[in-house]
């Protein structure tokens, strides 16, 4: 699409969404509906599309994108009509006689723009967010997973007229064209360095921005840890769509008490969860590209591999690997790794991790296995992270009943359910001041000395 057609469609959904259309809660509640009827009538062309992009597992596909999708849909449904009422707050008695009260609007135009890891959930998740809170949207899929592309492109059509919601497809031109364009706000999910520039783009226009980053993960598995439970639970979330998921749990930080133990629960945990050829397995998926499999192919370190290492070039596929002995220095530490390699390394003193943590970059996700009470409150008090688990990884991203989200250079803003309707609102503060009384104090001329008492009294 070119830019002078970006601009045209821009166009018409300003003025749609100008018409009022959008506002009422019913119409927001039929969008959603349709929504949710295509997203089912079109699961096995969702899957297919998965498994071509990357290597989903039809299983997977509806676990972690379109079974997510329908349920963020399914509580906007029920939600909206709530998340829309006038929120009365207390008035100041300064104010006398008037209430106060707050009201959702709807932001108005949004740009959604959604990475090529878990197409689906992040293009439709937003969307259902934007449309339950009133809005216009215009959808950007990666160009990274074009059949998911085309299929939201599919659903997108056969719900919305253009006017309401459109999907651009294609690059880094259409990102370019969609980017120089006014809209009311950037939901953006993807790299840091690609969010940064559309949050430049962002300020050009002081358009607002939620940014739905990634960054390095840690995850700590102290000396109390169940590490059976742990390995299991680890090795789930870290080789979960081949590692490409933004809250992997990137590294391991492991007690130097436990880690041998805790490494030979993970070799039997891969083995049992991917087989003893991993490479083999039908519902082992793959890397996206040839770019980033060679970038994963340089971050491994052949001598400090001890377990997997496979490598399917052809197929773009990378076993299950960990590799033991890592230091900050490597390269495996340098950027976020996006991809199954699990680096391990390890610590003796806990409040010396903490301080060591706070040294570094804000992670989207931080996850903690322990039993220890003390430094589950340390984890929880005193760092800093978008989210994260307590003896598991991963899941608190699945639920409509928190917010989620990064800090610092891991993003800023959070969505889904409650949080995601905020996301895409403004909420206007209005006093709703009554005729039939008006406190004379605040007019001049002033020095009336009962007024001045009063006053003192009022706002004290």
């Amino acid at each position: 699409m070119t830019s002078q057609e970006i601009k045209a469609l821009l166009e018409k959904q300003r003025a749609f969404y100008k018409s009022g259309a959008t506002l009422p809660v019913d119409f927001r509640k039929r969008q959603l509906k349709k929504l949710y009827a295509s997203v089912k009538a079109h699961e096995q062309e969702i899957n297919a599309a998965l498994k071509s992009d990357l290597g989903k597992s039809a299983y997977e596909g509806f676990m972690c994108e379109s079974g997510l999708v329908l349920t963020e849909i399914g509580y906007m449904i029920s939600h909206t009509k709530g998340f829309t009422r006038k929120k009365r707050v207390p008035t100041p008695l300064a104010q006398f006689y008037s209430h106060s009260y707050k009201i959702a609007v709807p932001y108005g135009n949004v740009l959604i723009m959604s990475p090529w890891n878990y197409p689906f959930l992040l293009t439709l998740d937003p969307l259902a967010d934007a449309i339950a809170a009133g809005n216009t949207a215009i959808v950007k899929p990666s160009a990274y997973s074009p059949a998911t592309g085309r299929i939201v492109s599919t659903i997108i059509q056969e719900c919305f007229p253009p006017e309401y919601v459109a999907v651009v497809e294609g690059g880094r031109e259409e990102n370019k064209s969609l980017l120089d364009e006014k809209f009311d706000l950037i939901f953006f999910t993807g790299s840091q360095s690609v969010g940064k520039e559309v949050l430049r783009h962002a300020v050009e226009h002081l358009t607002p921005a939620v940014l739905e980053l990634g960054g390095k993960s840690p995850c700590i598995v102290d000396e109390s840890a169940d590490l059976a439970l742990a390995a299991k639970r680890i090795v789930f979330g870290k080789y979960l769509n081949c590692g490409q998921t933004c809250v992997a749990p990137d590294y391991i930080l492991c007690h130097e008490s436990v880690k041998d133990a805790f490494l030979a629960e993970v070799k039997k945990q891969i083995e049992k969860q991917f087989g003893t050829h991993p490479l083999s397995n039908p519902d082992y998926g793959r890397i996206v590209n040839q770019k980033h499999f060679d970038r994963l192919c340089r971050l491994i370190d052949e001598k400090k591999v001890v377990y997997g290492g496979e490598r399917d070039e052809k197929g773009l596929r990378i076993a299950p690997t960990v590799m033991d002995g890592v230091t900050p220095e490597d390269a495996v530490m340098k950027e976020e790794i996006f991809g199954p390699l699990m680096p391990i390394l390890t610590y003796t003193d806990f409040e010396k991790l903490i301080q060591e943590q706070k040294d570094l970059k804000k992670p989207l996700a931080l996850y903690l296995f322990s039993k220890n009470k003390k430094h589950i409150r340390m984890v929880e008090q005193q760092l800093c992270y978008g989210g994260g688990c307590l003896n598991d990884v991963v899941i608190h991203l699945a639920t409509s009943s928190m917010g989620f989200g990064g800090v610092g250079e891991s993003g800023m803003g959070s969505y889904h359910g409650k949080e995601g309707f905020d996301a895409f609102s403004h909420y206007k503060s209005i006093v709703d001041k009554k005729c039939l009384i008006d406190l004379p104090m605040r007019y001049q001329p002033y020095g009336n000395r009962l007024y001045e008492k009063l006053l003192h009294l009022f706002l004290r």
